[in-house]
């Protein structure tokens, strides 16, 4: 992290600003949707709804066009750090035929996914938390018992996600050494050691299979949460004590928050890794 402000400090701050500006937005859809359906089921104010519907599409106009900005700017900060990093490369220059092979490793494939960090590492989990934080307050003043749904819904997987991030970090540390050994094989003889070859295939295999085991874990909680949602708030209209609009608003909750959480979680994947992967790359540069 203190690469990135190095390299794009006034860029973070813009980005930041963008990102409050999207998850501001974050939990109108959800109150209009409500009003939407209780205004429909009970008095069936055409007028109203129209109203209501025409400002759900604006809100969703404005919220996606910050989006759009807030892309293209993470992306130029992102590509911006790339070419910097490569330059970086180019300049040091080489001595021999190992370090030939690791700089031109790092070269064409360790700057991408570094620079590309770059871009996200303030403004993606400004974002993300502050929907989480948005959505879950919302949900939580419509109805409390929600607060314990979210928390259900989130607690768990604190469990499970850190000590399997932390096994994809081994793996992506021992992966980015043999590469570039196979780099500086096929600089010294022109072919890499099959072996190198074979354990670099293990290790990617090793780190899929604990990363789609993660995301089904944090699937199967969400839809979890969605069934306990249905089920009590299901109860809870039969029954009169809540409108049908906030059933609605509460599972359409869950589904804002589960994208949200995954894309946070993503981000500290990335940058656990990404920190091997800069590690690595500065002391091939010599610190």
């Amino acid at each position: 992290m203190g690469y990135v402000m190095r390299c794009s400090g006034r860029h973070q701050i813009v980005l930041a600003i963008l990102a409050a500006g999207v998850f501001g937005l974050s939990s109108v859809p959800l109150e209009l949707q409500r009003r939407i359906v209780d205004d429909a089921v009970k008095s069936g104010a055409t007028r109203t709804i129209l109203w209501l519907a025409a400002a759900y599409a604006g809100v969703a106009l404005l919220e996606q066009g910050l989006k759009l900005a807030l892309n293209i700017y993470r992306s130029w900060v992102s590509e911006d750090a790339v070419r910097s990093l490569r330059k970086t490369l180019l300049a040091a220059g080489h001595s021999d035929s190992a370090e030939t092979g690791t700089h031109a490793a790092m070269v064409v494939a360790e700057a991408e996914p570094i620079g590309g960090f770059v871009g996200m590492a303030i403004s993606k989990p400004l974002l993300q938390a502050g929907i989480l934080v948005n959505v879950i307050g919302y949900m939580a003043f419509l109805e409390p018992w929600t607060l314990v749904l979210s928390a259900g819904f989130l607690l768990p997987q604190l469990m499970f996600v850190p000590p399997l991030q932390h096994a994809i970090n081994r793996r992506a540390g021992k992966r980015i050494r043999t590469i570039r050994r196979v780099g500086g094989d096929i600089v010294e003889t022109g072919v890499p050691e099959e072996e190198r070859i074979e354990r670099v295939f293990r290790l990617n295999m090793s780190i899929y299979r604990i990363k789609f085991s993660m995301n089904l874990g944090m699937n199967f909680m969400h839809y979890l949460a969605a069934a306990v949602a249905l089920g009590v708030g299901g109860v809870l209209a039969v029954e009169h004590r809540i409108d049908v609009g906030t059933v609605v608003a509460v599972v359409s909750g869950l589904g804002k928050l589960n994208d949200p959480w995954g894309d946070l979680v993503n981000w500290g994947r990335e940058l656990s890794v990404d920190s091997v992967k800069y590690r690595l790359f500065a002391d091939a540069l010599g610190g």
